[in-house]
């Protein structure tokens, strides 16, 4: 199990604490694997510094993909994508 600490920006914190935001959505230039620990730590963007305010959540899930891995890469750049939670 590993420890992994990510930026989080307040709204995205308040939603996660909150319990409404159960995902992120983040660019894979890390590992990680179910069982991880990702520790969310506040930031603002505007000042470029931390606030202090840090979440603790377990990885139970997560899937990495490629742009063109089902073959839209030009539709994905042109019209972004969702990620939805149900």
């Amino acid at each position: 199990m590993a420890v992994i600490k990510k930026k989080i920006w307040p709204k995205g914190f308040e939603l996660v604490k909150s319990s409404k935001k159960r995902f992120d959505f983040r660019l894979a230039d890390f590992k990680i694997r179910e069982g991880d620990i990702l520790i969310l730590e506040e930031y603002d963007p505007k000042r470029k510094e931390y606030i202090g305010r840090k979440i603790r959540r377990k990885v139970k899930f997560f899937l990495k993909f490629n742009l063109d891995d089902f073959n839209q890469k030009k539709e994905i750049e042109k019209k972004g994508f969702y990620i939805i939670q149900f």
